[in-house]
């Protein structure tokens, strides 16, 4: 029964002016770091959803492109001569 006495009977050691413990701070710091690590990778999904499909296009090569500088190949080691050249080379600028 005394030792139930001397525990109700002590306020504990929030009480005794013994002040807050040493690590209180890391509570309110680490609540900011979440949040901030919530709000970077919303912010970063969406930045990768808006740029994903336009960053693939951009990414896929040019096929006209890539038919005139096979045709430009063609003619510099002289597979085909200057007449072919210019007329497939007018055919791919024409559409035709």
């Amino acid at each position: 029964m005394t030792m139930l006495t001397t525990l109700a009977a002590h306020p504990g050691p929030w009480h005794d002016g013994g002040g807050a413990p040493g690590y209180w701070p890391v509570f309110p710091i680490m609540f900011g770091l979440f949040w901030l690590a919530v709000l970077g990778t919303g912010f970063y999904l969406i930045r990768r959803r808006m740029t994903g499909p336009a960053a693939a296009t951009a990414a896929a090569p040019d096929p006209m492109a890539k038919a005139q500088e096979l045709l430009a190949e063609r003619f510099a080691r002289g597979e085909i001569d200057e007449d072919e050249y210019l007329m497939r080379r007018s055919a791919l600028r024409n559409g035709g």
